[in-house]
């Protein structure tokens, strides 16, 4: 029986270790990251992976830092013969991954080398991509560096979002590392070098990039607001307050409104966007306030504002 380390945090991990497990891979430890407190009530949460690990019986390890810590070293001890990480979040110590017999091996979700970094998914829908995949790669200590042992691509959807992205893809990941494994344990050699030349990075999404700009197309906003979905979400500064935009869509009507304008709100919120385009908001969050569909929006608050107004700055 093979043994492996593995490391995941998010959701998108879930599917990636119970496959391990359900396919007879010995899991010598699962690694996490801590605990943390969620929401106003700042409740403690544990991740979802930790939940699964919990469900299954496996060890889980939840190191602050896993650098230098006791954690590191009493895996490294344990001599496994694969380390598998699928959205961990940190950084793998070079002698945590010299440590296995085989391999330490990655579930990226693109296609390397576009969108190294910690936020490839957000990236390929903010860009307005057309397809995204999952790359089964080596670990190495640069980021999102190492050769390829496998890719597999899929198509991105008019209204896919982050969150529907990392659903497929954790699944493309789980099947793709089922079916790459063997191939690895057998020749770990077999893999391909990224072309340095085509390196797009993919940094974590800043606070700055959270807001939905009027110098933006209603394509480039709707673009931002599926990226950012469900986390963090998009906003726009509607009446000096943020209105979080949960899901819009790109009009094919043009206006000659100025950018910022109220174009339409019957059964509609349509804004103004950059080059005469029109971006209608379909799901939204007034600040202090609960998600609603546009039509709860507009029989309260949003009640107010007249076509031609200038809402947003």
């Amino acid at each position: 029986m093979t043994s492996v380390i593995f490391m995941g945090t998010p959701e998108f991990s879930v599917p990636i270790l119970k496959g391990l497990v359900a396919n007879d891979y010995e899991i010598k430890g699962v690694v996490t990251q801590p605990d943390k407190k969620v929401g106003r009530k700042q409740t403690l949460t544990k991740t979802p992976v930790k939940v699964a690990a919990e469900s299954l019986g496996l060890p889980i390890f939840q190191p602050v830092k896993l650098s230098r810590s006791p954690e590191v070293e009493e895996l490294i001890q344990m001599h496994a013969d694969l380390i598998v990480t699928a959205a961990y979040g940190q950084f793998l110590p070079t002698k945590f991954l010299n440590s296995v017999k085989i391999a330490a091996v990655n579930v990226h979700g693109s296609l390397l080398p576009k969108y190294r970094g910690g936020a490839p998914i957000q990236y390929s829908l903010i860009n307005g991509d057309t397809e995204t995949g999952i790359t089964i790669m080596e670990m190495v200590k640069e980021m999102d560096a190492g050769d390829i042992y496998a890719q597999e691509a899929i198509k991105i959807a008019d209204n896919d979002t982050t969150g529907s992205i990392f659903a497929k893809l954790s699944i493309v990941g789980r099947d793709l590392l089922l079916q790459t494994l063997p191939q690895i344990i057998a020749d770990p050699s077999k893999k391909t070098p990224q072309d340095a030349s085509k390196v797009v990075f993919s940094p974590n999404i800043s606070k700055a990039q959270e807001e939905i700009k009027l110098t933006m197309t209603a394509t480039q906003a709707n673009n931002l607001i599926r990226g950012l979905n469900p986390d963090p979400g998009a906003y726009i500064l509607v009446d000096g307050k943020r209105l979080k935009v949960w899901q819009a869509a790109v009009s094919s009507t043009t206006t000659d409104l100025p950018v910022g304008s109220l174009v339409a709100n019957n059964n509609c919120f349509a804004i103004s966007m950059a080059k005469k385009t029109v971006l209608e908001l379909k799901e939204i969050q007034p600040a202090g306030k609960k998600r609603m569909d546009v039509k709860s929006f507009l029989n309260g608050q949003g009640g107010k504002f007249k076509v031609g107004d200038q809402i947003a700055k």
